[in-house]
């Protein structure tokens, strides 16, 4: 029988390709859904419902499979967890465990829980390689001087504020800040930003120096395109390498109809 791999799924569409590959790998996936991920009950061999008020049943059903290793997708929703903060007596020994609500204290505090039960954590990437944004453009359009002020602006304060756990996208326009993601996530920090930069705000996505892909893996998708067209926004500037790009044929071809240029880049570029 293939080794059992727990893949704790929060919301969106990563934990279904999560769940793809893993089989693809060999793995038997055994998805624990705490949120709507579609098409995971198709791609997984076992799904089990769970609650974010509730962890003791997750770690039972790790017990039962006989999981030691487990992979972390999908988006927990940290508005979510304010208002369902765990309830068991494994809930509070992982809050304990975290001290805090940043990504960082909760990826630990989930590592602290899982590696005193024996399980591993493994790194997303393992399962998501080929989706990274490569270096260059995407799109057939390009950013323009100013515009590449802008990102390069935008890339150390959004590097900046990741390194600080406090998001991971940042909207600026003529070298003005407008928006810095914070708990509302990436869609709602665009929508605020292009609200207040107006048309042809510049959106940066990257990471800190020593982000941990086990517990989070910053995304972009079609999504966020139609997020930045209702705001008219210009550009779209992703660290290459870095950030993971769903459905990027559909995400290119909706960013050519509207206009915005879409571009992997290095930090220093």
């Amino acid at each position: 029988m293939a080794n059992a791999l727990g893949l704790i799924a929060g919301a969106g569409q990563l934990p279904g390709r999560v769940a793809q590959e893993a089989r693809r790998q060999g793995w038997r996936v055994v998805a624990l859904a705490f949120d709507d991920a579609p098409g995971l009950d198709r791609a997984a061999d076992r799904l089990v419902p769970c609650r974010v008020s509730e962890i003791g049943p997750a770690l039972e059903a790790i017990r039962q499979e006989g999981i030691t290793s487990v992979v972390f997708s999908g988006t927990l929703r940290k508005p979510e967890l304010l208002r369902l903060l765990p309830q068991d007596s494994r809930g509070h020994q992982f809050l304990a465990g975290g001290g805090q609500l940043t990504d960082s204290s909760l990826g630990h505090a989930a590592l602290g829980l899982l590696e005193g039960a024996g399980v591993q954590v493994l790194d997303q990437r393992a399962f998501l390689a080929p989706l990274f944004v490569s270096a260059g453009p995407l799109t057939a359009g390009v950013p323009t001087p100013a515009q590449r002020e802008d990102i390069a602006v935008g890339f150390k304060l959004a590097r900046w504020c990741a390194a600080f756990g406090t998001g991971q996208t940042v909207v600026i326009h003529r070298g003005a800040t407008a928006a810095i993601e914070a708990m509302e996530g990436t869609d709602e920090a665009i929508r605020r930003g292009c609200r207040l930069a107006g048309p042809g705000a510049v959106v940066v996505k990257a990471v800190a120096a020593r982000h941990d892909y086990r517990f989070d893996v910053p995304t972009v998708g079609a999504e966020t395109i139609a997020t930045m067209a209702s705001g008219k926004a210009a550009v779209l500037a992703l660290e290459s390498g870095k950030i993971l790009c769903l459905d990027r044929e559909l995400l290119v071809e909706l960013a050519e109809r509207q206009g915005i240029a879409v571009v992997g880049v290095f930090p220093d570029d």
